[in-house]
């Protein structure tokens, strides 16, 4: 962490690699003059460094988003000219996607054609979305028994608290912002503090498409500080959250203090069924993406794959020789399908999980093993067989490259134990048999099912969580539908 003196705020975009806070508007350094340092993890080493900021600093941003809230400059614009302004914030991203992608990599290692083909398009294909329903989301005329013409509004929240995490830093953050700017309100935008460069990236988009001044805001550094103080401020109408389901906790708790409400995508730990009449064909590929995408830093990652007894040792034999064909490498390289894990925490956090199961007696079956190369935080996709329900690498979300197989013997087990965690993010379903697939995907307690394919998502397909994968959903017409709150008006006639 490094020191600078604080400057005056200026207009001219820095670049993020020397990101400075983005309030009112404005560009400037942190109150305290603190930056922090931006590791890249390809290499482990510096890519540049952010500023640090404050509660001075964000108390500043959410009096600055609420100025403008107030002041009309957004909510009171027509929905057709914020749908204009959310179209061109689509078309900025995409003439803009090789350098995001560069800034997405640069920041999770993820590799760069994966980013620019799955987190810049789906940015794009977000705002393009949401410019669509700004102008269809509306109240509606209601009867009643007695002389009156009664309707409903739905009118903007006011400042939301957009926080988000590591993994899916320009995908997590369009999904709030998106919603949130539709609807009228305005933001202040907390990224992950180790992956803050495309959130400083789409501040200057934003800006270029025309959010006017104070609208979106960008405030940088430690979640523990700027996410506390973010979520009590008093200004605050609204928190959107996404990260581990003990941070959504605290989020929750916070927020209930102040009565605001919360939309919260937490942790997950996805079953996976597949059944012996499953077209292995389709189910492993699906297997392995469901798993190992991102390098399992996926919350709806499917990591517990349950195997019908007939055929579990073909799917352990198939996973076994499939999965060490992955090409794991350098996020630049055109031929790298999966690039290292966001940080040494991580990679240590994976290598406990493994050292644990050994000791209990799994089997790795592939993989298991860091990667040395380039002094990053790489680690071998890995299978495990033979662990039980209740081993740790199982029970709990690894958020690495890292998919457990176990049998199971009949339809009623594998849903009992794919619903036996406190988790309800995602599920999968193998199968053939499409009345077996309509009985389970019913009783399977998740917020998103897929069926003989994993992990596809589009802006019209609302996500979220049960149980303590959180409440609320993104995407749709229902996570708009969220950043508003119904008026019920009655006129005596």
């Amino acid at each position: 962490m490094t020191t600078v003196d604080t400057e005056t705020p200026t207009t001219t975009t820095p670049d993020p690699l020397q990101g400075q806070l983005y309030i009112g508007g404005a560009w400037r350094e942190a109150s305290s003059g603190e930056r922090t340092d931006v590791l890249n993890p390809a290499t482990g080493q510096v890519a540049g460094s952010v500023a640090k900021a404050t509660a001075q600093d964000v108390d500043d941003a959410v009096r600055a988003a609420r100025q403008a809230f107030d002041s009309g400059v957004w909510s009171g614009l027509p929905a057709r000219d914020r749908a204009r302004v959310l179209h061109r914030v689509a078309e900025l991203i995409r003439e803009n996607a090789a350098e995001l992608a560069r800034l997405e990599s640069l920041d999770v290692g993820k590799p760069l054609g994966i980013a620019q083909a799955v987190d810049v398009a789906t940015a794009a294909e977000q705002y393009e979305y949401v410019s669509a329903l700004t102008m269809q989301l509306d109240g509606a005329v209601r009867e009643t028994p007695f002389p009156a013409h009664a309707f409903t509004r739905r009118e903007a929240i006011g400042v939301v608290a957009a926080i988000t995490p590591f993994n899916f830093p320009l995908i997590l953050s369009s999904t709030k912002i998106a919603a949130a700017l539709a609807m009228g309100n305005t933001v202040v935008h907390k990224p992950a503090t180790d992956t803050p460069l495309t959130a400083l990236a789409m501040a200057r988009i934003l800006a270029e498409a025309g959010v006017p001044d104070g609208v979106v805001n960008v405030v940088t550094g430690s979640g523990a500080v700027i996410g506390d103080a973010l979520t009590s401020h008093p200004l605050v109408g609204k928190v959107a959250f996404t990260g581990s389901t003990e941070v959504g906790a605290h989020i929750a708790e916070l927020a209930g203090k102040g009565l605001k409400p919360v939309t919260a995508e937490l942790g997950g730990n996805g079953a996976h069924l597949v059944f012996a009449d499953a077209d292995l064909n389709v189910a492993i590929p699906s297997i392995i993406g469901g798993a190992l995408f991102n390098a399992g830093q996926f919350c709806m990652a499917g990591t517990r794959i349950l195997v019908e007894r007939p055929i579990y040792d073909q799917v352990v034999e198939m996973l076994a020789q499939a999965v060490p064909g992955m090409n794991v490498g350098r996020p630049q390289e055109a031929a790298t399908e999966m690039g290292p894990l966001v940080s040494q925490k991580q990679l240590d956090k994976v290598s406990g999980y493994l050292r644990d199961a050994r000791e209990a007696g799994a089997r790795i079956v592939a993989g298991g093993e860091p990667i040395e190369l380039d002094g990053g935080f790489y680690h071998q996709p890995t299978v495990v067989a033979d662990v039980a329900d209740e081993d740790p690498i199982v029970a709990e979300e690894i958020f690495g490259p890292v998919l457990t197989v176990q049998p199971f013997d009949d339809e009623a087990e594998a849903v009992r134990r794919a619903n036996a965690t406190p988790y309800g993010l995602a599920a999968g379903v193998q199968t053939t048999d499409i009345g077996r697939a309509h009985r389970v995907t019913k009783q399977l307690q998740a917020g998103m099912v897929w069926v003989n394919t994993w992990g596809l998502l589009d802006p019209a397909m609302p996500f979220g969580g049960m149980k303590q994968s959180g409440f609320g959903r993104e995407f749709g017409p229902e996570a708009l539908a969220a950043y508003t709150q119904p008026k019920s008006v009655v006129f005596g006639l």
